[in-house]
């Protein structure tokens, strides 16, 4: 039911004039699904309270509460059209009442840590785009079908919510931000496995996928109350520059079960390196950065290492976030490995890091992006002495049909684990790098030549893709002048 509804929703926003683009789709449909959850939970809570003989306060004051502007019913529980706002009334509501009602959480929350405070920033972030108070009302009859009262039901919703910001991530990429496929995510966590009681960041955090997802395999071993407080208000922290992506980012991480995200509005490399502190330090990090893209130049001044290409930037500033005998693991742009100005960056990164782990990712694990990436996995605190390597193949051309699953993973998360050698895993030491260069560039010596070599198609995706995100940071520096 939730899948057909998500379609109908999507088709409804369609035929509105204020919503032209998959972003502007999915941020119109996320605030209305985020209030409708909202509304459940609040009164699968209060029954909770009820039956426990504990008094239970609303989040959201009676006059607003979603069965009384977005779905009124008649006494037998149909829905009621002949009181329900439509038209522009119902525009007029949203814009001049609603949404300044909701803004409002930010000044009156207690502290940044709640729920309160979050709804108040989602709100101060999205703009209603409805002109059609006969298509909002469709939009808000269509999402009240929607039921999240059991577990089943908000994982179902969760599923389906990823559906629509992988949509939005590969219509909407620009500077090299793609969705970070999942199956992908979830074998990084499962080589890092972060416990209850450490703390989890991704200073790009996009849509929060990296944080969904650990916060999914963490929640299991949650034994006390105590263990699921600590999830829920302790382990998980972003940093997210774009409106819009941090919006859903916060919207994602509560409609996956995480009531009040700490997720801060705000450029990560905008802070110095310097400024870092060993209390702001995280032990894990799970992250996928920019691959593409430019910052200024007094951004730039923040590093030590000082570089135009964003990711190199999101490394260091990696390194420094993690904790002393802290993990990472880090999606990046494969020239890392051997560009001649990532140099002084592959020294600090061996010097200071125990690399243990690279991930090659065959072409086409970013949809539509021809960039190739590799994933880096390190502890922080000890140099490196020699790198497991692991190339994946999953023995298909990726595509939007074939995309990695996964399975796809379970050789590279088995194998990784004694760090063993095979046709698609081989180890290199460092003292057997090039002391001037450190050059890795990703060579499987257990494969000959010809097994190596890249198809055509592929070459000129990558050649397409290289170009475009190019001409996308000239167009950026462009404006920066």
């Amino acid at each position: 039911m939730f899948e057909q509804t998500f379609k109908n929703i999507d088709d409804a926003l369609r035929q509105e004039a204020g919503c032209t683009t998959e972003l502007d789709y999915t941020e119109q449909s996320s605030w209305i699904l985020f209030l409708k959850y909202l509304d459940d939970l609040e009164r699968e809570r209060a029954l909770k309270a009820e039956l426990e003989g504990k008094p239970y306060g609303f989040i959201i004051d009676a006059k607003h509460h979603w069965p009384v502007w977005a779905a009124p019913r008649k006494a037998d529980g149909t829905l009621d059209r002949d009181h329900a706002m439509t038209g522009d009334d119902l525009i007029e509501y949203v814009n001049d009442t609603l949404f300044p009602y909701l803004r409002g959480f930010k000044q009156r929350a207690a502290s940044p840590d709640t729920i309160e405070y979050k709804i108040g920033e989602i709100f101060s972030e999205i703009k209603p785009k409805f002109n059609s108070g006969y298509t909002l009302r469709e939009v808000l009859e269509l999402t009240d079908q929607l039921r999240f009262g059991s577990q089943e039901e908000k994982h179902e919703l969760s599923d389906l919510y990823e559906v629509k910001i992988k949509r939005m991530g590969n219509a909407g990429r620009n500077g090299g931000e793609y969705y970070t496929p999942r199956p992908l995510i979830r074998a990084m966590i499962q080589v890092v496995k972060p416990k209850i009681g450490e703390s989890v960041y991704d200073g790009a955090v996009g849509s929060a996928g990296f944080l969904c997802e650990a916060f999914a395999y963490m929640r299991p071993s949650a034994k006390s109350t105590k263990d699921l407080e600590t999830l829920q208000r302790r382990t998980f922290h972003g940093v997210e520059k774009k409106s819009l992506a941090y919006v859903i980012a916060i919207m994602n991480m509560i409609l996956h079960g995480i009531d009040a995200p700490n997720i801060v509005h705000d450029n990560s490399l905008g802070r110095s390196l310097s400024d870092i502190q060993p209390k702001d330090q995280k032990d894990v990090i799970l992250a996928n950065p920019p691959f593409g893209g430019a910052e200024r130049r007094e951004i730039q001044q923040n590093f030590p290492i000082r570089t135009g290409e964003t990711a190199y930037l999101f490394l260091q500033h990696f390194m420094k976030m993690l904790k002393p005998g802290g993990r990472g693991a880090i999606v990046i742009k494969n020239t890392v490995m051997s560009n001649g100005d990532a140099a002084s960056l592959r020294k600090e990164l061996l010097s200071t890091c125990n690399l243990h782990t690279v991930l090659d990712c065959p072409s086409g694990t970013f949809q539509g992006a021809g960039v190739k990436t590799v994933v880096l996995f390190f502890e922080k605190g000890a140099p490196t002495r020699d790198i497991w390597f692991y190339q994946l193949d999953p023995g298909r051309s990726l595509g939007k049909t074939t995309a990695l699953t996964d399975t796809d993973f379970e050789e590279f998360v088995r194998l990784q684990v004694a760090r063993e050698e095979s046709d698609k895993s081989w180890i290199v030491k460092v003292t057997d790098l090039d002391p001037a260069t450190l050059d890795m560039s990703v060579k499987n010596p257990n494969r000959n030549d010809e097994a190596n070599y890249r198809e055509p198609d592929e070459i000129i995706a990558e050649m397409m893709a290289l170009d475009a995100e190019s001409a996308d940071t000239l167009q950026q520096i462009r404006g920066m002048l």
